[in-house]
C-alpha cells in the first residue's frame, strides 16, 4: 500500500504530464483543483488507518529530495518540506520523518540505499500543528491595559499580519521556493460550504454522525471554525513563498455532515 500511495503521486508528475493517452489524469485534477482550491494544487491519498501513512510521507520525502538534489536545475521537485498535522500529538509522532531523529524511517525501514542517506540530509522539514496559521498578538495586553491604550483611537494592531505570521510559521523553510506541503489527517482541511439540513441526516433519517442532532451540528459548527484556518493558512504560504503541490493523507473519505460536502467528496 504505501508503494502504490507514492508511486501514484510520481506516476501523476513525472509520466501523465508527458504522455498523451494519460494527459487527462492530470488536467483533471488540476480542473477540481480549480473549482475547489484555486490557490492550490492538492492530490489526495486515502490510506486505511495502520496502512502506513508516516511511510509513505518518507518515501515521497525521499524521492522528492534526491531528485532536488541530483537536478538542481529542474522546478519540479523540492527540498523544503511543511508538514501539518492536525493535532499535538500527530503532530510529535511525526517526528520519525525528520532525517536525523533517532527512529527515522529513513534509516530504520530502509527506504534509502546506503548511498543516498547523506542525500537525504539535505531535506529541509518543519512539522507544526495547523493551529500554528492563527494570528498571534504580537503584544500581550490585558483587556484594561488596551482600552487605556487605545482611547478612542482604532483598534491597536497588535496582531501579526499575515506575512509576519509566514515568517513564524516557516521558520527554516524560509529563502526556499515551492514549498512541498504535507497534510496528516488532510479532511479537517477545508473551506466551508453552505449547509443544509439535509446534510446531517443520512438516507435512513439518522444523524449522519450518529450523534444527537443538536450535539452533532454543534461539534460541526467548531469544526467548521478551525478548518478554513488551515486551508487559508497553506494559502498565505503559497502566496508568500510558492507552494508546488499539497499532498493530503486520511483514512476518512469523506468530510464532515454539515461542512456542506457529501461523502465522497474529498
Amino acid at each position: 500500500m504505501p508503494n502504490r500511495g507514492s508511486g501514484n503521486h510520481i506516476w501523476l508528475s513525472e509520466v501523465a504530464p508527458k504522455n498523451s493517452q494519460f494527459k487527462w489524469a492530470r488536467e483533471y485534477l488540476e480542473a477540481a483543483n480549480g473549482e475547489a482550491n484555486p490557490e492550490l494544487f492538492r492530490i489526495a491519498l486515502k490510506l486505511a488507518t495502520g496502512a502506513g501513512k508516516t511511510t509513505v510521507m518518507a518515501m515521497l520525502i525521499a524521492w522528492q529530495t534526491i531528485n532536488a538534489y541530483r537536478r538542481p536545475g529542474s522546478k519540479q521537485f523540492a527540498s523544503g518540506f511543511r508538514i501539518v498535522a492536525s493535532g499535538i500529538t500527530i503532530r510529535d509522532r511525526l517526528r520519525v520523518l525528520l532525517p536525523n531523529d533517532s527512529e527515522s524511517y529513513y534509516l530504520n525501514r530502509e527506504l534509502v540505499p546506503d548511498d543516498m542517506r547523506l542525500e537525504i540530509q539535505k531535506a529541509r522539514i518543519v512539522i507544526i500543528n495547523y493551529h500554528a496559521f492563527q494570528l498571534r498578538e504580537k503584544i500581550q495586553l490585558s483587556a484594561g491595559g488596551r482600552r487605556f491604550l487605545q482611547g478612542r483611537g482604532p483598534d491597536l494592531p497588535t496582531r501579526e499580519n499575515e506575512s509576519e505570521m509566514v515568517r513564524r510559521v516557516m521558520g527554516d523553510l524560509m529563502g526556499i521556493k515551492n514549498i512541498f506541503v504535507l497534510n496528516d489527517e488532510a479532511h479537517h482541511c477545508y473551506r466551508e460550504k453552505q449547509s443544509s439540513e439535509d446534510d446531517f441526516i443520512d438516507d435512513h433519517g439518522n444523524p449522519n454522525s450518529g450523534d444527537d442532532l443538536k450535539d452533532a451540528k454543534e461539534r460541526v459548527k467548531k469544526a467548521n471554525q478551525f478548518a478554513p484556518l488551515w486551508i487559508n493558512g497553506l494559502e498565505a504560504v503559497k502566496r508568500t513563498m510558492g507552494v508546488s503541490t499539497v499532498f493530503d493523507l486520511s483514512a476518512t473519505p469523506f468530510l464532515l455532515a454539515g461542512s456542506g460536502y457529501r461523502e465522497g467528496t474529498l
